[in-house]
């Protein structure tokens, strides 16, 4: 297993889990985030997003977490050797976006150049994350099945599941 795309809600923990497997398997993490936006949230072309992302995925292993399954699924997925799903509960989702924004630390999937703001737009991404499981998910899913139907996958709940997963990867030397 050396090419592993994490999926989920914002706040599902996406980016610790990619991360964590990034360490555990000695693999460059892709932040789908970082690629995507520009300084102060601006959008970048398709066609430049999708370039970065070609680049970030050439090598023969990484863990690339986000969802951004209309630009980038027929990319990742014919090289995926597993499809993680974060099945985070969406409470859990919205108390970890409202704090890590209302803290608005530095991290490494924030892209440079952007700072999170508590505004109108945020409460519109609140609104995403409270129905992303009926709106977004089934979306995700079709894509994933179109574009990688035989890449396995594992769901996870709970801080337990994610552990026991984190585990059972083989330590790299």
């Amino acid at each position: 297993m050396q090419r592993i795309v994490i999926l989920g809600n914002a706040g599902s923990g996406k980016s610790t889990l990619a991360r964590e497997v990034g360490e555990r398997l000695k693999l460059p993490v892709v932040h789908l985030d970082r690629l995507f936006w520009g300084p102060g949230w601006s959008k970048p072309q398709n066609e430049v997003f999708r370039a970065h992302v070609s680049e970030a995925i050439s090598g023969d292993g990484w863990a690339c977490e986000g969802n951004y399954y209309r630009q980038t699924f027929d990319l990742r997925l014919p090289r995926a050797d597993l499809v993680v799903w974060l099945d985070t509960p969406r409470v859990t989702c919205l108390s970890r976006v409202i704090l890590r924004s209302a803290l608005n630390r530095p991290r490494p999937d924030l892209a440079a150049g952007c700072r999170e703001r508590l505004d109108k737009e945020f409460l519109s991404f609140l609104r995403y994350i409270w129905n992303f499981d009926r709106d977004s998910r089934p979306l995700i899913e079709q894509e994933r099945l179109a574009r990688g139907a035989l890449v396995p996958v594992m769901n996870l709940r709970g801080s337990r599941q994610i552990s026991d997963f984190v585990n059972s990867l083989a330590r790299q030397p």
